[in-house]
């Protein structure tokens, strides 16, 4: 679920865009579960995320650089662990950004996901004004294929108490690549995309996410082939009222 997500006309700003800047200082909540399925015989593997980031924003030599901080617990079969992640990126002239460290291996980070982390002023008020499905197409996080979908709004929700716009997107395409457990073998499938965020109306600043990434296919090597699937979700939300209402339209 990496932030290298680009998108056409309206999508690609929204995906890759920001901004007026953040405000100094925010803090998140994370949540998270992988679950891996891979061949018959065996039962699914689960790894469970659940922590706090920070996101601050420091303005050096006229550049703006957002850095998300995540302590979290990762829990699976092996037992529990404490891990730290950090995420840098540097905000280009244009509005879009450059990814400038990445230690976010469990792709925890607010900075690590499909959408930006905060948006401009024309792009909130056309997200607002949204009434119906937008096409796009996205570049995978893994294996680098185009995805193909849709963005469509989400209606209205309170966030910490305060109005937020949200959208959903969901796009799919084909896979070719391997896995961090499995690089010796190829992975051939298909990959999904689904998920919903949310907007603050006062900053534009992205206050919730939830996001789904789904893996189907087969991986083989020379002698072998065997189906697997495997799903990643994440939540991440502003800290605050942990109380939030989606309004449906």
């Amino acid at each position: 679920m990496k932030s290298s997500v680009r998108a056409a006309a309206f999508a690609a700003i929204l995906f890759a865009a920001a901004i007026a800047l953040a405000r100094a200082d925010d803090s998140y909540s994370v949540r998270g579960m992988d679950v891996y399925r891979i061949g018959t015989a065996l039962p699914a593997t689960h790894i469970v995320y659940s922590g706090n980031q920070h996101l601050s924003v420091v303005r050096e030599d006229n550049e703006s650089r957002f850095v998300a901080e995540a302590t979290y617990t990762r829990s699976g079969e092996s037992g529990k662990a404490t891990v730290h992640a950090r995420f840098v990126q540097v905000m280009n002239k244009d509005g879009s950004f450059d990814d400038r460290v990445d230690e976010d291996p469990d792709f925890l980070t607010i900075l690590n996901q499909p959408f930006a982390v905060q948006l401009d002023a024309r792009t909130m008020h056309d997200l607002e004004k949204l009434h119906g499905p937008v096409p796009f197409e996205a570049t995978s996080p893994l294996g680098g294929a185009r995805l193909k979908g849709t963005l469509r709004p989400a209606g209205t929700a309170v966030v910490r108490g305060k109005p937020a716009t949200g959208i959903r997107f969901s796009a799919g395409g084909p896979m070719t690549g391997t896995l961090p457990q499995h690089d010796q073998d190829n992975l051939t499938g298909t990959i999904r995309m689904d998920g919903t965020a949310y907007y603050s109306h006062a900053n534009a600043m992205l206050v919730a996410l939830d996001a789904t990434l789904t893996i189907e296919g087969k991986l083989s090597n020379e002698s072998t082939a065997v189906p697997v699937k495997i799903v990643y979700h994440r939540t991440i939300r502003v800290n605050g009222d942990a109380s939030w209402n989606e309004a449906r339209r």
